[in-house]
């Protein structure tokens, strides 16, 4: 090489590495990130929006085994990519490169490139002249049109949403703008066009979401009004004439969670876990048989007592429309009101039956009634004039206190819940509801006697062991009967006085016998009428035994026990005196003020214990 051939050489060496260079910062500037998209800006492939707390992102992506692309926004930070908005979910952009900018007319647009630009997706809305805006991907997930000089959202992500809620997304109908927000599922796993289901609110009636297949209902969450917190979700919900919708939130930065429509017609709630670094599955619908709507057919409630128990049953005053079915423990035919002595419900006489803790039925032909008058008995007048109406509720709507619901056709889609409940008052004609109040107060008897039984069982034994710890103590006191008559205030009668009070036990005097003996009807001379226990003489009680009874009884003296007057023990005879009652017998008179006894043999049985 010639002197004059090196700084040529050097000169051409320094040149290359200067095309290599730009090579280079011309790839790297091509893969860039951003927290805003301005009017001299684009997204194309390999670009991405990012939100200014790094949490979410925005550019294209190809679903699971797919190479077709789309334009979405995903989590950012989470290794596993998941997607929770696209844009053309409809128009995947096949074999061509994808570019998003905002054109000159304010518009968020995206175009493919080919031989020529085709447009695939656009915002699409109306931006003053002469006024610019910006697209920004804010930390909520929400991405935002704006324009520059009034800082107005003129266009957001969340009032598109596709099969994905997230916190602080509104779902539900903005009637003055016109949107419906609801969710879609994808295809599949590897599509993200508009699946089969989706989650929508029915404003008719009582608001209620509803998740449905195609238009067929699934299942449907419980009506308005809805609860405001379920552990750490919070939630809004408006109902008001330009309004209707739930907003769910949850405290900043506390952790990810979604909300999912999946393409396999289940709706999920899901938060990531850090440990685990996935996603877990927090609750699910529908996943049991009540969840399902109208599970068990019209006018008949559904319960799951245990996975393999059928849980429908009739409301009061309907039977199984089809028998058959029902013990094949299919209860989808529902029920029908009964056959029964009256023809009518409004009827003379009809009235409602309560049916506590439901979520009660689909509320889409519900009405309300005036919520200024919603005490319980107007509830139930406004719903008796009308024949058409087959129940009521009466709802507590928060700040405006109650009101109520009427339901004018079939009953569907009942079943018990503790938590979301409300009673509901189902129509029934006289007879069924003479039979239900029956059915009622039978079944308040049995369950005080239930009660009562082993109290008063207890009761016995207390009373007998007093008798039996006063027995011991007296016996060592002689066998001569004497009692204080100050402290039992009790008479001791002459046999000759009982016998002339009883018509010497006549047996028109009888009342009644048993294995301790016989009860006789007695006058005294004073006009008195008594009520006499003869004990048998072979009843195999002493001395001892009558003597401690007579003890007993006297202490045990209460306006709502039959009082003892006296006793006779004379000539073998032993006798208990007591007051007469005229109406009811001892067993008719203990069942009757049964509470009141209780109460009152308590108290006695704490005065008699021994100290």
């Amino acid at each position: 090489m010639s002197k004059s051939q090196g700084p040529v050489c050097l000169i051409m060496e320094a040149e290359k590495l200067f095309l290599l260079f730009s090579l280079i910062m011309l790839q790297f500037l091509s893969c860039t990130s951003q927290e805003s998209l301005k009017t001299n800006q684009t997204i194309k492939e390999g670009d991405l929006l990012i939100s200014k707390g790094n949490i979410f992102a925005l550019g294209f992506f190809s679903p699971g085994s797919s190479t077709n692309r789309y334009l979405g926004i995903w989590y950012h930070k989470i290794p596993e990519q998941t997607v929770v908005w696209v844009a053309n979910r409809n128009d995947p952009i096949i074999g061509s490169s994808g570019f998003l900018f905002i054109n000159q007319f304010g518009n968020l647009v995206l175009y493919r490139k080919d031989d020529q630009k085709l447009l695939v997706w656009s915002t699409n809305v109306s931006v003053e002249e002469n006024d610019t805006c910006e697209a920004q991907l804010l930390d909520s997930g929400n991405l935002i049109l704006v324009r520059k000089r009034s800082r107005k959202i003129v266009w957001q992500s969340f009032d598109y949403p596709t099969n994905i809620q997230l916190p602080g997304m509104k779902l539900g109908l903005d009637r003055k703008l016109g949107t419906d927000r609801f969710l879609t599922s994808w295809r599949s796993a590897d599509d993200p066009g508009i699946g089969d289901f989706s989650i929508r609110i029915n404003p008719n009636g009582s608001p209620q979401f509803f998740l449905y297949n195609g238009t067929k209902p699934i299942t449907r969450a419980p009506p308005w009004p809805w609860r405001s917190q379920m552990g750490t979700f919070k939630s809004v919900f408006v109902n008001d004439p330009d309004e209707i919708y739930c907003q769910s939130t949850v405290p900043d930065g506390y952790y990810l969670v979604r909300l999912i429509v999946d393409h396999s017609g289940l709706l999920k709630m899901l938060t990531w876990r850090e440990s685990d670094g996935r996603w877990k599955e927090y609750w699910k619908s529908p996943q049991l048989q009540c969840d399902y709507y109208g599970y068990c057919g019209a006018y008949s409630t559904c319960e799951l007592a245990n996975y393999n128990a059928f849980g429908c049953a009739c409301l009061p005053g309907f039977e199984p429309k089809n028998p058959m079915e029902w013990s094949l423990r299919d209860g989808s035919g529902g029920c029908v009101r009964k056959r029964l002595q009256t023809s009518s419900v409004c009827d003379h006489g009809e009235g409602f039956v309560k049916v506590e803790n439901v979520i009660l039925p689909d509320t889409s032909a519900a009405a309300w009634v005036d919520m200024s008058k919603s005490r319980a008995e107007y509830c139930e007048l406004e719903c008796k004039r009308n024949c058409s109406c087959s129940a009521y509720a009466v709802i507590v709507i928060p700040g405006k206190g109650d009101g109520c619901l009427n339901w004018h056709k079939e009953l569907v889609d009942i079943k018990y819940d503790r938590i979301e409940s409300h009673d509901l008052y189902v129509r029934v004609d006289a007879y069924e509801l003479a039979g239900n109040t029956r059915k009622l107060n039978g079944s308040r008897e049995k369950t005080m006697q239930a009660i009562l039984a082993p109290s008063i069982a207890l009761l016995l034994f207390l009373i007998s062991l007093t008798a039996y710890l006063r027995l011991k103590k007296g016996a060592k006191k002689g066998t001569e009967l004497q009692i204080n008559s100050n402290s039992t205030e009790s008479e001791c009668f002459k046999l000759s006085t009982i016998m002339a009070a009883t018509n010497n036990f006549s047996p028109a005097n009888e009342l009644g016998q048993g294995g301790f003996g016989s009860v006789y009807k007695g006058l005294l001379a004073n006009g008195l009428e008594v009520a006499i226990k003869r004990l048998s003489r072979s009843s195999r009680q002493g001395i001892e035994e009558f003597k401690n009874e007579v003890m007993v009884i006297a202490k045990l003296q209460h306006r709502n026990l039959v009082k003892l007057l006296g006793y006779c023990n004379q000539d073998g005879e032993q006798m208990l005196i007591y007051e007469y009652l005229p109406n009811k017998s001892l067993d008719s008179f203990l069942f009757r003020k049964s509470l009141q006894v209780f109460i009152a043999l308590i108290y006695s049985s704490c005065q008699i214990l021994p100290v």
